[in-house]
């Protein structure tokens, strides 16, 4: 999968989780993604949806990179595919999800 494609997957499944309120459009304009709306709820569901499509483990409350925009989420995807390390970390409103 390319990376434009990968980009468009995941900003798909970030609107997956948040049941449609925050639009895949949205996400691949760009910025934070708890600026665009999404909640602890569905960032959870999200690294769900990551976990279930792509094997890589997100761990919410481990070290790691900030995974608060879509480029965050394609480097790490990206990263575990190309063999490297999957671990980041989501915060979300100021405090770890």
């Amino acid at each position: 999968m390319g990376g434009t494609d990968l980009r468009e997957r995941i900003a798909e499944l970030v609107s997956e989780a948040t049941a449609g309120e925050v639009a895949a459009a949205d996400v691949l304009a760009g910025g934070s993604m708890v600026a665009l709306g999404v909640d602890s709820l569905g960032l959870l569901r999200l690294v769900d949806a990551i976990e279930l499509e792509y094997g890589v483990e997100v761990e919410l409350n481990g070290p790691g990179r900030p995974l608060d925009t879509l480029d965050d989420l394609v480097a790490l995807v990206g990263a575990a595919g190309a063999g490297g390390a999957a671990t980041g970390s989501a915060e979300v409103g100021g405090q770890l999800s």
